[in-house]
């Protein structure tokens, strides 16, 4: 069992900053990875940041440079920080753990990031 709530979302404008967070419990130690993904209506979800067991990261090019991705492993939560956020940014964020030996998917409910002009 893998749990994941995503929290920290809100409404912000262009220019400023968010911290999203995924907590994560149950079966912690199944977790291989964290991603997050962004969707918005009418477009494909988007694979934004990922965070390795090991702790290597990965950003896509659209958020390279102003988002960073981390963890807290005493809080068994990982976290987006989100800075310079541009409107196109706006969508929701949802934390994704691939799973145990054959890499199955949790996800968790989503937290709506809006970022006004």
């Amino acid at each position: 069992q893998v749990q994941l709530v995503e929290s920290g979302g809100g409404l912000v404008q262009a220019g400023g900053s968010l911290r999203l967070s995924c907590a994560a419990s149950g079966s912690i130690f199944s977790i291989n990875a964290i991603n997050w993904y962004r969707q918005t209506p009418g477009k494909q979800r988007e694979l934004v940041a990922t965070i390795t067991r090991g702790g290597s990261t990965n950003y896509a090019d659209s958020v390279k440079g102003r988002f960073t991705v981390s963890r807290d492993n005493a809080k068994n939560t990982v976290y987006l920080q989100m800075n310079s956020l541009k409107p196109e940014d706006t969508a929701v964020y949802y934390c994704n753990a691939r799973v145990g030996e054959r890499d199955y998917d949790r996800w968790g409910q989503g937290t709506q990031v809006t970022v006004s002009s």
